[in-house]
């Protein structure tokens, strides 16, 4: 079974967008293994607290106005 598993910052997408990575992803799975993939491909988004991660030992803290909003 393929298995993606993706790690975003808390609130930085919608619900709309996280279904639109798990379908894109999903074909492109499939790209690789053919169809007979598709109905055993897992696609996990992981939301990750701010304060939660860092890069270059800085601790990231998404901004305001990169949160998603809505649907």
């Amino acid at each position: 079974m393929p298995f993606v598993n993706l790690k975003i910052p808390e609130a930085a997408l919608s619900r709309t967008q996280k279904e639109e990575i798990v379908h894109r992803v999903t074909d492109m799975v499939v790209e690789y293994f053919s169809e007979a993939a598709r109905p055993h491909t897992m696609v996990l988004i992981e939301e990750v607290r701010d304060g939660g991660y860092a890069r270059a030992d800085e601790v990231f803290v998404i901004p305001e106005a990169y949160r998603a909003t809505g649907g």
